[in-house]
């Protein structure tokens, strides 16, 4: 599967990590191995552009398991955020410190090529943009617009503990977009880009307060109330409208709502600039009426789960180009961290072993998206987004190696032992999902496969870091 072009019947030729040829009846008598692919679809690798390393556990254990996980859902590359504050490595610095050491801890451990975007949470960390995209090859930044003023963990209006940064506000998100528009024009052949989790920090304490207060169950659809798809197109106006005064490229992340993608797309219009919008497989699948039915908080996110209406319009900016790719997201946090009380327990949960084939499932068979719109969201849309485009997101001559086989046709009930993940619960538990990878190779070596007997992965962690510049 092309993307951009479409389906082709034909042969791969791997050499060196790399595809050298494609084409009919390729001889074989020299291969090393060969895989048989007969009545199967072969998508490009996903690029799981949404990923959290470490956020809640060890770097190095969170890389190993978690990547592993990655190779269930056809991914062979994640882009992983990480910031300083608490969480991850829980202190605060400067990258030209801290960043060698992330890189060392997850040196060796990680299943897939990874690489990372980082949150400048302070004045001398925006400064050191420019020698982020120079010395390590980082292209893209993170800006969390719900930290402004308020730390919603701590129900404190004082985000400094939380951040370990400085004044967190709209005038920081100014200076890194105008520190990466200055930034850009020294690489005129990258795309810099800056992503944006957009929740609006003083109108989220308002709801939450109210929701708190208001005698309603305290589930997953207060989790909603209290963070209501307002807030949500209020920040996407604030963030595009200083994107566009900058000329900054941005990336709007976890679209989670119908309000969300409008507010989205109308900030594109009035402004010009260069944003691309992200969702995510539990935006587009999950809804909080059907979770809180089930019980538990498992499926506490941010943005919350919110609606079946809402998810149908997202799957709509899908069919009509609006949506730029779709991650998963993922962040491996356990269930005795969800506990039984909504508001301390910890947000997120993993996915990404469900990448490929919920959009298989749920795109393709049931709304008819065609495969090759698939392996662009999943693939090669990211990998343009953020520089990989040349090595990841397609299956042309020349590229990488990364590529998964799926049965379209194979279905099976998620459970926590087929996503090999480190996490212990999942939202998709119990869920029929049809068409599953079969096998996963990352830089031209198999390193999974899904028999008869299960999932096994095959030999040890060899992904690489990505530079993409």
């Amino acid at each position: 599967m092309l993307p951009y072009h479409g389906e082709v019947r034909a042969d791969l030729a791997v050499s060196e990590g790399r595809i050298v040829a494609i084409g009919d009846d390729l001889p074989t008598a020299e291969a090393a191995e060969v895989l048989d692919a007969a009545g199967k679809a072969v998508l490009p690798g996903a690029v799981d552009a949404h990923f959290h390393i470490g956020i809640y556990r060890d770097l190095a254990l969170d890389a190993y398991e978690e990547t592993r996980s990655s190779l269930v859902g056809g991914v062979t590359s994640v882009l992983s955020y990480f910031r300083t504050g608490q969480h991850y490595l829980d202190r605060t610095g400067t990258y030209k410190e801290i960043f060698p050491e992330v890189l060392n801890a997850v040196a060796g451990q990680s299943f897939t090529d990874y690489g990372f975007h980082l949150a400048p949470m302070t004045v001398d960390q925006i400064g050191e943009i420019p020698s982020l995209v120079a010395d390590h090859g980082i292209t893209s930044f993170k800006y969390y617009m719900f930290y402004k003023g308020f730390d919603l963990a701590a129900n404190s209006r004082d985000a400094r503990a939380f951040t370990m940064g400085d004044e967190y506000d709209l005038g920081h998100l100014y200076l890194i977009l105008e520190q990466l528009a200055k930034t850009q024009q020294d690489h005129p052949d990258l795309r810099l880009s800056l992503s944006l989790h957009c929740e609006q920090a003083e109108l989220m304490r308002v709801f939450i307060e109210r929701t708190q207060n208001s005698g309603q169950p305290q589930n997953l659809k207060a989790y909603s109330d209290g963070r209501p798809t307002i807030t949500e197109q209020v920040a996407i106006s604030e963030a595009t409208t200083l994107a566009g005064h900058t000329g900054t490229n941005v990336n709007l992340l976890h679209l989670s709502s119908a309000d969300a993608l409008r507010s989205a797309i109308t900030g594109r219009q009035l402004h010009g600039n260069d944003a691309r919008f992200e969702v995510t497989l539990h935006h587009l699948c999950l809804d909080h009426e059907t979770l809180d039915a089930r019980g538990g908080l498992g499926g506490k996110v941010n943005p919350p789960i919110r609606t079946p209406q809402d998810s149908e319009f997202l799957w709509q900016g899908i069919k009509d180009g609006q949506v730029s790719w779709v991650a998963s997201d993922h962040a491996c946090c356990m269930e005795e961290h969800k506990g039984d009380e909504l508001w301390p327990a910890r947000p997120g949960f993993g996915g990404t072993a469900l990448l490929y084939p919920v959009l298989i499932s749920e795109g393709h068979h049931r709304r008819g998206i065609p495969l090759t719109r698939i392996a662009e969201l999943a693939s090669a849309n990211p990998a343009k987004a953020y520089n990989l485009w040349g090595r990841k997101g397609s299956l042309g001559v020349g590229f990488d190696a990364d590529f998964t086989v799926v049965d379209l046709d194979l279905e099976r009930e998620v459970s926590t032992d087929l996503l090999l993940s480190g996490q212990d619960h999942c939202p998709f538990d119990g869920v029929s999902v049809r068409g599953w990878p079969v096998a996963t190779v990352v830089g031209g070596r198999v390193a999974y496969r899904l028999g008869k007997d299960g999932p096994e992965v095959i030999g040890e962690p060899s992904g690489a870091y990505l530079r993409r510049d």
